[in-house]
C-alpha cells in the first residue's frame, strides 16, 4: 500500500496554516495553535484515531476565533482526502460510542464522497475558556466539506461542555480510524466503483 501522508498550506488575509497527516501512524501529535482548547481537542483526535497530525496555525483570533477554527476543519478534510486517494481498500464506514465521564457521544461516518454533516449537540454552557462552542460545528462543517465525507455527530447525553466536546473529538477520531483503515480488498468500497 502507497504511504497515506499529506501536507497542506493555507494562508490567507486571516489564517495562516501548516497541517502534516499520515494517517497510518502512532497517534503522535505536535499542535501549536493560540487556542489551548482546540489544542486539546486536536491532540485528542490524533492519540484515538492513531493518526499522527502536526498543526503550526496562528490567525486573526482577537477579533474572532471563528476563522481559525473552520480554516483548520478545511485543512484537516483536505489532507484526509488527499491521504485517501482512489479509496481502494479502504473500510469506507466507521462508526463509535464514546463516553467521557457525565457525557457520551455517538458519530458515525461514510467516506463515500458525498459531503453532509448532522450535529446533534446541544451544550448549556455556550464558551470554554472565552471560546465558542458552537464554532466546532464550523469546524466539522468544514471538515466534512473538503474530506467530501459523510459525518453524524450526536450528544447521546452529558451536561459538562468539556466533556460533551472531547467525547466528540475521541469518537470522531476513533470512527475515523476504522472508516481509513484497509478491510481485505483492494477495491473500491462501492457498487458504483467509485466514491
Amino acid at each position: 500500500m502507497n504511504e497515506r501522508i499529506s501536507i497542506i498550506n493555507r494562508k490567507t488575509t486571516e489564517t495562516d496554516i501548516q497541517l502534516r497527516l499520515n494517517l497510518d501512524g502512532q497517534g503522535i501529535s505536535d499542535i501549536q495553535v493560540p487556542l489551548p482548547f482546540l489544542k486539546h481537542m486536536l491532540e485528542s483526535f490524533s492519540k484515538h484515531s492513531n493518526f499522527d497530525l502536526k498543526i503550526i496555525a496562528t490567525g486573526d483570533i482577537e477579533n474572532d476565533p471563528h476563522h481559525l477554527i473552520e480554516d483548520i476543519g478545511i485543512c484537516l478534510g483536505e489532507a484526509i482526502l488527499k491521504c485517501l486517494g482512489d479509496k481502494k481498500g479502504i473500510n469506507r464506514f466507521g462508526f463509535a460510542i464514546v463516553p467521557m465521564d457525565d457525557s457520551e457521544a455517538t458519530v458515525s461516518i461514510d467516506i463515500g464522497g458525498r459531503p453532509y454533516l448532522v450535529y446533534n449537540v446541544d451544550i448549556i454552557n455556550e464558551n470554554i475558556n472565552n471560546l465558542p462552542v458552537v464554532l466546532f460545528e464550523d469546524f466539522f462543517r468544514a471538515l466534512s466539506n473538503n474530506a467530501l465525507m459523510n459525518i453524524h455527530i450526536r450528544k447521546n447525553i452529558g451536561i459538562n461542555s468539556h466533556h460533551i466536546i472531547e467525547a466528540v473529538f475521541k469518537a470522531f477520531g476513533f470512527a475515523l480510524k476504522i472508516a481509513t483503515r484497509y478491510g481485505g480488498a483492494n477495491a473500491i468500497p462501492s457498487t458504483k466503483g467509485i466514491i
